[in-house]
């Protein structure tokens, strides 16, 4: 039988504050293998974790279990250690009675110290069924695939690029540059977006490691972290030449597709797209621009006047759960902004009314910009919500109410601009299937955790970056942009890839060959074996979910480290005490 160690943690008062460690220490020093229990103020520091070493020399140890948070925290710490004193670190396990016991118990002491000598003694018998492991060593493809040309796209591949790894950029449109190349200006300083967009696009088109193809999507995405393969499907600029193909080998990906507008027709309220004079913020953007169709010059589209008075509708289609999106589109508040100064700007006699149900700048220096609109530019802020708009006598009404007096309100004005709802771009949950990442209810790309790894994707080597994972300004996508490019040059630092080695076998003696397992793999690591007719399991791919097992008829399908051994050893033990 292994000689096993029980080292418990007090977590300061997170567990010994509802939970008696030292009677725990006490009940397991008589437990068939426990040659060692005891407790410690906090495992995971320096003196806790020298501890564990020393009492794995001196006691011979063969097996460890640290009782204290979750595996999550410091399962990687504690493995660690135990490697340094010479153990296999998979013959160390955690007993998590920090987040199952103390923090959910903390009403009952008599029942949370009951349950940790319980759960403690499961992973005691679950140690003793654990064989050593090695982890995994996988080769690595060091070159980025990065989906999109947008600001995000291109911020990113200029990061992976000046490292000195090459990189392909694939943009699906015939130019790079994306909304930002759509713009007049940007906020708070005016600054002209042609200008900005224009040193990125010099600055991609002028590195030899970064190659641009346009008109490309990607087709096909297989393999794993390190060995993506890659087939691209390149247009022509002729609609009727056949599509090209091509393959390519990636050691990651960045996810940068970006985000569409909530199409006029969408607002039935609004016109549903019928009146000329009822636009989007996109195409008031081009009225801005100096190179925009009317050469800068804002005019309405029905007969080219100049709009003496114009409304401005914010939440357009966001934060509307009954009509349209529920969530906010957060650049709204601040575009509208500009757009109303600009307006007033080029059309001093005019004004500019702007509709909210409430104002978010949040920034540097983003609601001064917002007061300056109001109380420089005289744009006049209405707070409602705009029910309904229409044309009538050449003129564009809209029915509102007020909120702040309570009181209906009629507005008629030449033109009318929705800040419509930041929607993902089309396309993308058909392009989640291809990479096998998640998306939201919504059709954003779902980061793997919205404050631990929120660049990450929860498919090892697929990284997320600017409106492709959710609304935000461009600061913020250049920021994330160029975080995920540092997650990607994390992984190309290392020689080769280390994947846990606690993933799916087959035992072959079991294995009926039904294939089951294989559509039950939500990672496609499974396949027949061409001549055995056997499932075979493809190791770097394997996630260690479960998956298989569950659908296995026969069991032949098992995680290493938690076999039915493990398991049954595991419930007998919890039974005993019932």
């Amino acid at each position: 039988m292994k000689r096993i160690g029980v080292f418990i943690c007090h977590c300061g008062i997170n567990i010994a504050g509802t939970v008696d460690v030292k009677r725990v220490a006490e009940a397991l020093k008589d437990y068939p293998g426990v040659v060692l229990a005891t407790d410690y103020m906090y495992m995971c520091s320096d003196p806790g974790q020298s501890l564990i070493r020393q009492s794995i020399k001196d006691q011979a140890l063969e097996g460890v279990v640290v009782a204290a948070c979750s595996p999550a925290m410091h399962e990687v710490t504690f493995r660690k250690a135990s490697a340094q004193a010479g153990l296999n670190p998979y013959q160390t396990e955690i007993a998590n009675i920090r987040e199952q016991v103390s923090w959910v118990h903390q009403g009952d002491k008599e029942a949370a110290t009951e349950k940790a000598i319980e759960h403690i003694k499961t992973i005691v018998e679950k140690v003793k069924y654990n064989e050593s492991l090695v982890p995994l060593s996988l080769s690595l493809v060091k070159k980025a695939l990065i989906i999109g040309g947008g600001i995000a796209g291109l911020q990113a591949a200029l990061d992976i690029a000046s490292a000195g790894y090459p990189v392909v950029l694939v943009e699906r449109s015939d130019r790079l540059g994306g909304h930002v190349g759509q713009l007049s200006g940007v906020y708070v300083n005016f600054d002209a977006a042609h200008d900005l967009l224009q040193s990125k696009l010099q600055a991609v088109q002028n590195n030899p490691r970064i190659k641009v193809f346009l008109r490309t999507e990607v087709e096909e995405l297989g393999g794993y972290v390190g060995n993506f393969t890659a087939k691209l499907k390149h247009r022509s600029g002729n609609a009727d030449e056949e599509p090209t193909f091509s393959e390519h080998a990636f050691g990651a990906v960045v996810v940068a597709t970006g985000y569409s507008l909530r199409p006029l027709a969408k607002f039935g309220e609004y016109g549903g797209g019928r009146y000329p004079d009822i636009i989007d913020a996109l195409t008031f953007e081009q009225m801005l621009a100096a190179d925009g169709p009317t050469g800068g010059e804002i005019r309405r589209p029905s007969d080219g006047a100049v709009p003496r008075e114009v409304i401005f509708v914010q939440c357009a289609g966001s934060r509307d759960p009954e009509h349209h999106m529920p969530y906010c589109s957060k650049i709204c508040c601040m575009y509208t902004a500009k757009q109303a100064t600009l307006y007033k700007q080029r059309v001093p006699d005019g004004q500019a009314y702007v509709f909210y149900i409430d104002i978010r700048s949040q920034g540097r220096d983003y609601e001064e910009f917002v007061q300056s609109a109001m109380t420089q530019q005289d744009v006049l802020y209405v707070r409602g919500k705009v029910a309904r708009l229409y044309e009538q006598d050449g003129k564009v009404v809209a029915w509102a109410a007020d909120t702040l007096t309570g009181k209906p309100i009629e507005v008629q004005a030449d033109l009318a601009v929705l800040a419509t709802a930041v929607m993902p771009a089309e396309g993308a949950v058909e392009l989640a299937q291809k990479l096998r990442i998640a998306t939201d209810e919504h059709g954003f790309f779902s980061e793997a955790h919205p404050k631990l790894r929120p660049v990450e994707s929860l498919t090892a080597g697929i990284f997320l970056a600017g409106t492709a994972q959710a609304p935000k300004d461009i600061p913020e996508t250049v920021a994330q942009a160029s975080a995920a490019a540092a997650k990607v040059l994390s992984l190309f630092s290392q020689r080769e890839l280390v994947a846990e080695p606690t993933i799916a076998y087959v035992d072959e003696e079991l294995c009926s060959g039904c294939g089951l397992c294989i559509p039950a793999c939500p990672y496609q690591a499974r396949e027949m074996h061409p001549w055995k007719h056997k499932a075979v399991v493809h190791e770097a791919l394997c996630q260690g979910c479960g998956a298989c097992v569950v659908a296995c008829p026969n069991k032949a399908c098992k995680l290493r480290n938690l076999t039915p051994s493990h398991v049954l050893a595991m419930m007998d033990a919890y039974l005993a005490e019932v």
